[in-house]
């Protein structure tokens, strides 16, 4: 066999492509009509081949506050001072959140022996609450004062990450089924192709788990067969910083797909399977509004910790035409965007607009691996 024929045997996919439960299905189809009141598309020709969010909604890189190093505590003790009558009720609930979840970890002691301890791993932390806040929230601009106590743009991101840390999400590919590279295409071209939207990304299947937010994608095609169709995609994702800042950089990081689609006779994606050089992921998921600590949805937050008072801190730090801006699904009440300004649905579906090329900015091929566009 010649190297070309062994360099395809190795990347071939395992089968035909697996079928998308119908569960999954459905569950897609009621989420998107739910949130947005349009359908969820599955034909294939029907999704963009790229797509990113507006430049106003590139999310920035934020901090994953560590446990090891005390999670949010630094702006905790400044919401305590702030909205607890310097009560120190916050911090010490994170003191203690940041040191519950601990696992037993081996370390070769004095003369190679492995010696056994429990300890906080080292990247638990708030990515999630990171990675929520910039999909939900414009990073914020000024300081505000609130009882004597000044929040800069960094402390306001850090209250934002502790907010989202257990707050209810949607998982909208992965768990309880596996990845399936049908599911993948299609939220992502819908979501992000159709929506503008960005999304969580949960973003590799092992015990420890690192989120981040996806921002934009671009594809190639190929058809392989009447039924099958080969895609590559890279897709682009804010990475962390290494400390939160008053003005945060964009990380940009990118991730490659390789993987066939499977259509019905409609040409619609019933399925689809990873080739092995491709990414694999365990999540891409959604954050939900914000809800009150302690109640269903959000039952392991902070209880000192006010999540309108915070959110209105957030709102004071970002002026009120770049928060009229900031689409989102399930938004607060405060942050609705009014009929005025036009939902979703009429304004961003390009099969509804005709001018959409035009209110996108247009995606930069720059920012992909040169052997992979």
């Amino acid at each position: 066999m010649g190297m070309s024929a062994i360099a395809a045997t190795l990347i071939l996919t395992v089968s035909t492509g697996a079928p998308i439960p119908d569960k999954v299905i459905d569950g897609q189809n009621q989420v998107f009509q739910r949130l947005w009141g349009v359908n969820f598309r599955w034909k294939l020709d029907d999704l963009p081949a790229r797509g990113q969010v507006k430049k106003h909604r590139l999310p920035y890189s934020g901090y994953i506050y560590p446990d090891t190093k005390g999670g949010t505590a630094y702006m905790l003790r400044k919401y305590d001072y702030a909205a607890n009558n310097g009560r120190m009720r916050a911090t010490s609930y994170e003191a203690w959140d940041t040191t519950a979840f601990k696992e037993r970890v081996t370390r070769r002691g004095l003369f190679g022996f492995g010696m056994s301890q429990f300890e906080t791993p080292y990247w638990h932390g708030h990515c999630n609450g990171w990675t929520a806040a910039t999909i939900r929230h414009a990073e914020p601009k000024r300081s505000v004062e609130v009882n004597g106590v000044v929040f800069t743009p960094s402390d306001i991101k850090g209250l934002l990450a502790e907010i989202y840390l257990y707050n209810d999400t949607v998982v909208l590919v992965g768990e309880p089924h596996p990845v399936n590279a049908g599911t993948l295409h299609a939220v992502i071209a819908n979501w992000l192709g159709r929506g503008c939207h960005p999304l969580g990304m949960e973003s590799d299947p092992s015990e420890e788990k690192w989120n981040y937010p996806i921002y934009a994608y671009t594809t190639t095609s190929k058809k392989r067969s009447a039924r099958t169709v080969e895609v590559k995609m890279n897709l682009a994702y804010a990475k962390d910083s290494n400390g939160e800042h008053e003005k945060s950089p964009l990380i940009q990081k990118v991730k490659y797909f390789h993987y066939d689609l499977t259509l019905n006779n409609k040409g619609e994606i019933v399925g689809g399977e990873f080739y092995r050089d491709s990414s694999i992921i365990d999540l891409l998921w959604l954050p939900l509004r914000p809800k009150p600590s302690g109640e269903r949805g959000h039952e392991r937050g902070n209880p000192h910790v006010d999540v309108d008072k915070v959110l209105a801190i957030w709102r004071a730090s970002v002026p009120a035409e770049e928060r009229h801006q900031w689409y989102v699904a399930d938004p607060t009440k405060e942050d609705r965007i009014t009929d005025d300004q036009l939902m979703w649905g009429r304004r961003l579906l390009p099969t509804q607009n005709p001018d959409i090329e035009e209110e996108r900015t247009p995606i930069s091929t720059s920012w992909l691996p040169n052997d992979r566009r």
